[in-house]
């Protein structure tokens, strides 16, 4: 069963949207997303505040999320975060067994 991770990072004076550039430029994101198991990791920018990013990261398992948390990669990336004193608020979200099918009602493609 898939699971998502949304990280909401928040810094102050657009560090935020500097540590994406960070992880992108770094080439970090392109490894995390050949990482098997990851089906999603992608950065948005808040409207409503500027100072905050949202990753939508999204994984196969709990086992996937588990090795990337485990890899090398985590040591940089806590390191970029202390570099641009983020902070950080999480929610989890599994994957039901609902069908779709009852939403295409409210979707207009």
């Amino acid at each position: 069963m898939g699971l998502t991770v949304n990280l909401y990072y928040t810094g102050k004076d657009g560090s935020a949207k500097r540590f994406v550039d960070e992880m992108i430029n770094s080439g970090v994101v392109a490894k995390i997303r050949q990482e098997p198991g990851n089906l999603k990791y992608h950065y948005f920018q808040s409207l409503s505040d500027p100072e905050t990013i949202l990753l939508i990261d999204s994984w196969e398992n709990q086992t996937a999320l588990d090795k990337h948390h485990q890899s090398s990669m985590m040591k940089d990336i806590a390191k970029l975060r202390d570099k641009y004193d983020l902070h950080m608020h999480v929610e989890r979200y599994r994957e039901d067994d609902a069908s779709n099918d009852t939403d295409s009602d409210f979707i207009r493609q």
